[in-house]
């Protein structure tokens, strides 16, 4: 029943009365409904908002009626219907009006995996119409619901040829309008709107049909489409296959270095129920020079995979349709161009310039400073805005839990993390428990972090004169140490922080449950508690303390002596319980992952000390004792780092590092093995149809293991330990995909090319209505067909056309919100995009 409170009615469902008052269970503890809502005080920064308007434009809705129309050949035409509008929530200080009713309803803990504690969802009523949910500290923030405009096609006729008319007053085979001769159809989502409580979700749908026309259109001439019965507005559109860009024609949108050894560009089609479409042999392409709109190169296209051909060891086709190389690689002509294809159309623009890998790196470096915890993030360093939080000074207080991540799921283990944590935690604080990366559009900073500070400390290592003039625009940027490396000391910070006085690294912080709905990182309201340390963190952290401490001698040698007796007492630490660990009897992935960080770390420390028992330690544990050990196996071992790193060391005066005697056998065995697996991923680059590599051959393509990011480490490292040009050219191919030379024209790293994600899944950008933070990579396309019981892709199969399952993988990425599986990342993640580009980058000019 309705509970009348002053001016409010307060219904409530599954509530607790407690002495006379009604005490409502909320993600923060309790508070009192006494005719207002009381405040936590949790800290003092909570009611900070940030909201860009997102009101919806007449001129939008005219647009949403209005198709795009672009060709594929010279007698298909594409049309591209766009998603109807979304008009975003936002935040703004609840007022209460007189009648409005606010339903509290509470989920005890354990009803849901998301969250371990009591939770309530505060839903407000406004003249018989949910608005929104109240959220933040004290409940007094009101985020409104997503809207969406309705569907403008009428789909039951859209796959009609009778539905589409096309005429033209200047091509006389069209004088008379004529009806296409047939209509295929794709349909995938563009966008995501939550418009109720709970998980009530809209997918708004771009639509792209492909009509087959009676006759070739003719370059220049102009012609007028109607649409009876499609509820679409007349357009006309002039075909100029040598100006007109068309989504056929794929290039990377991050340019070339005019000394690349590969430039290309790609020609496919896939056209959803119509399948892949077959192109004549031997069309020809050109460069068009942008500034004098002059051809500057000519070249014939080649098809290099026909459709229904394997392009992994998993066996499968990702493509589902022909695929046509058109190869540049040549001309090095310093300019900006678009690439065209004969009848075709034209491509996004992109340049030739010696500064192209130099943007791209410093554009995903940045990506790790928008993912900064405990700063506020803003101008001069960004126009992407977010106040500070979950910084102590603000009163956030981190608990320490007696439960570690290398026992939960977030970690090595199986246990539930947010059940684990909470049920373990202990009342006292950790101090100074702030910084590090948030993982991703959520809150939590993992271990798995470390991975970045590595990544970039090796570039360092392999060009410090290159990146000692990198200028990352950064908050510590002018001090004593260059860019890349502040940005790699601020992970590791974060972890040194949180070191015992034992010497073992907590393996990270995280709240007691997923975000609540509306709420950003600033206002967050659940309690924060920081793992338990243990011996794989520990490890893993030495090892990269080490690795700084080697790097920073030659910059800070105080600095340098900070973390190197911070890695050999985490390293001590580790040590003294891996006795225990090992008593455990853990097996599998958990064990071989402790065993590998160890093996690593006993590594970094010979190199920073020259002591023989980390020698010793590392020849124990490492798989390359024996000369046909692979580097990398899936489920056993994973030592690729330590193999990199084994190979390069011995003399500086043969150009290695270290200055460390080594076993030659085994340094043997540990460099044919890194480059057999580089040889491995050159094939895999040769046998994909866009030059695309992965991490693994034998991997599923989705989440880490999407194509958003170039998979191209490794081979990089084969090309410092050979300088062999196979690899180089390989790791360029590969780049090719996720910089926009894909199906969907796309650079999967936000702020980079004409076309980036623009719906990350990044919390804090989607609850203020920013624009994303430049250089974050997302996931990108997936295997849908393995991933097809993903909760997602069960949701999205009754908007998308054909189903899900029928997609091309390397068509797959939908820029929608809430897709984890395509549209998350994890800052990690970023490290593969920022080493590939800063090596290409910083290379020595051919």
């Amino acid at each position: 029943m309705p509970f009348s409170m002053g001016d409010m009615k307060i219904r409530t469902e599954i509530t607790r009365l407690i002495a006379g008052s009604l005490m409502v269970g909320t993600m923060g503890g309790l508070f009192a409904v006494t005719g207002k809502f009381l405040a936590f005080g949790h800290r003092v920064n909570t009611q900070t908002i940030l909201t860009i308007s997102n009101q919806s434009d007449p001129a939008d809705q005219a647009a949403s009626r209005m198709p795009r129309i672009y060709s594929v050949s010279e007698t298909i035409i594409a049309i591209e219907v766009p998603a109807p509008k979304v008009t975003l929530g936002s935040q703004r200080h609840y007022v209460a009006q007189p009648d409005d009713i606010v339903t509290v309803t509470t989920r005890e803990a354990g009803e849901s995996q998301s969250t371990a504690q009591t939770t309530a969802q505060a839903t407000v009523e406004r003249d018989g119409r949910l608005i929104g949910e109240l959220v933040g500290a004290n409940n007094q923030i009101l985020y409104t619901y997503d809207q969406v405009e309705p569907e403008r096609l009428h789909l039951a006729a859209a796959d009609s040829p009778a539905s589409y008319v096309i005429s033209s007053d200047e091509d006389s085979r069209y004088a008379n309008p004529v009806l296409p001769i047939s209509v295929f159809r794709k349909t995938k989502p563009t966008a995501f709107a939550a418009t109720r409580p709970g998980e009530r979700y809209v997918w708004p749908v771009q639509h792209t049909l492909f009509l087959t026309l009676p006759t070739a259109l003719t370059a220049g001439q102009t012609y007028r489409l109607k649409f009876p019965d499609l509820g679409l507005l007349e357009t006309r559109f002039t075909y100029e296959p040598t100006v007109s860009q068309s989504e056929a024609v794929h290039v990377s949108q991050l340019g070339f270095r005019p000394d690349d050894p590969l430039k290309l560009g790609y020609l496919s089609t896939w056209m959803g129920n119509g399948n892949g479409l077959d192109y004549p042999d031997g069309l020809g392409f050109q460069l068009i020079d942008e500034q004098t709109n002059a051809p500057a190169y000519s070249g014939t296209a080649r098809l290099i995979r026909p459709q229904n051909q394997i392009e992994d060891p998993r066996g499968n086709d990702y493509t589902l349709t022909e695929v046509h190389r058109l190869d540049f690689s040549d001309f090095d002509r310093v300019g900006r161009y678009r690439l065209c294809v004969d009848t075709v159309g034209c491509s996004f623009p992109f340049e030739i310039s010696p500064e192209v890998w130099q943007r791209a790196f410093v554009t995903a470096a940045r990506g790790f400073y928008h993912q900064r915890s405990g700063i506020e993030i803003g101008r001069p360093y960004t126009e992407f805005s977010r106040p500070r939080a979950f910084h102590p000074d603000d009163g956030v207080k981190v608990y320490q839990s007696e439960a570690s991540l290398i026992e939960v799921g977030m970690g090595l283990g199986t246990k539930p993390t947010f059940a684990a944590l909470t049920a373990a935690k202990t009342d006292q604080v950790v101090a100074n428990a702030w910084g590090g990366y948030f993982d991703a559009g959520d809150w939590d900073r993992r271990i798995q972090h470390l991975a970045i500070p590595r990544g970039l400390l090796e570039l360092n290592n392999l060009f410090p004169d290159y990146f000692k003039a990198i200028d990352l625009n950064i908050p510590e940027s002018g001090n004593s140490l260059p860019d890349i490396l502040d940005e790699a000391l601020w992970s590791l910070d974060f972890f040194r922080r949180l070191q015992t006085k034992e010497g073992g690294i907590r393996g990270g912080i995280e709240t007691a449950g997923y975000p609540k709905f509306g709420e950003t990182s600033w206002q967050s309201v659940l309690p924060v508690m920081a793992y338990a340390p243990d011996v794989w963190s520990s490890y893993m952290y030495a090892g990269v303390a080490a690795r700084a401490a080697y790097t920073l001698a030659r910059y800070d040698s105080k600095l340098a002596n900070i973390y190197q007796q911070s890695a050999l007492k985490a390293m001590a630490y580790a040590e003294a319980h891996y006795p225990e660990y090992q008593a455990a009897g853990h097996t599998g992935e958990l064990q071989h992952h402790v065993k590998d960080q160890r093996n690593l770390a006993a590594l970094e420390l010979y190199r920073l000390t020259g002591e023989a028992r980390w020698h010793d330690m590392f020849l124990a544990t490492t798989v390359f004792q024996d000369a046909q050990a692979e580097p990398y196996i899936y489920g056993q071992h994973e030592q690729r780092d330590a193999a990199f790193l084994y190979a390069r060391l011995g003399s500086l005066e043969d150009g290695l590092e270290g200055d460390r005697a080594v076993n030659l056998r085994v340094q043997a065995n540990a460099r044919v093995s890194l480059l057999r697996y580089a040889d491995r991923l050159v094939t895999l680059t040769q046998t994909t149809a866009f030059g695309w590599s992965k991490d693994h051959p034998e991997s599923p393509l989705g989440w880490a293991n999407g194509l958003g990011a170039p998979k191209s480490m490794n081979l990089l490292q084969a090309h410092v330990l050979t300088q062999d040009p196979k690899y180089l050219l390989a790791a360029v191919g590969s780049t090719q995909f996720a910089g926009g030379a894909n199906p969907d024209n796309l650079v999967f790293t936000t702020g980079l090319g004409d076309r980036s994600p623009q719906h990350p899944l990044i919390i804090d950008q989607r609850f203020t209505g920013q624009s994303p933070p430049p250089g974050i990579t997302v996931y990108g396309p997936a295997d849908l067909s393995f991933y097809s019981d993903f909760w997602t892709i069960k949701e999205l199969t009754k908007s998308m056309f054909p189903n899900p399952r029928q997609w091309p993988a390397v068509e797959s990425y939908f820029d929608i919100y809430l897709y984890p599986l395509g549209a998350e990342f994890t800052v990690d993640y970023m490290i593969h995009p920022a080493y590939t580009w800063g090596y290409l980058a910083a290379r020595s000019k051919q």
